[in-house]
């Protein structure tokens, strides 16, 4: 005959993602600029967030610091973004 059965083992589960990221926002334009506070679900692309700023993407550089990022970079975690409009209407 056995023994009894092993105890089941419990493990921590893993963490799961965060429901949002927090996302500042600068948008420089002409010596003065604008900031905003946004909440974005995880995996969210830049050229998202630039339009949720009110600014058409494709008119715009993006930087994380002084690092220029692509429109289509997923944005994993808590970010500054700084948005420059490089043309203007006329």
């Amino acid at each position: 005959m056995r023994g009894s059965a092993p105890a089941a083992e419990n493990l921590p589960l893993s963490a799961s993602p965060p429901a949002s990221v927090s996302v500042e926002v600068e948008v420089a334009r002409s010596g003065r600029s604008r900031t905003s506070q946004l909440e974005v679900v995880p995996g969210t692309l830049v050229r998202d967030v630039v339009r949720r700023a009110g600014e058409v993407p494709e008119g715009c550089a993006v930087l994380v610091g002084e690092t220029p990022v692509p429109l289509d970079f997923p944005i994993e975690s808590a970010v500054r973004l700084t948005i420059v409009p490089t043309f203007s209407g006329g």
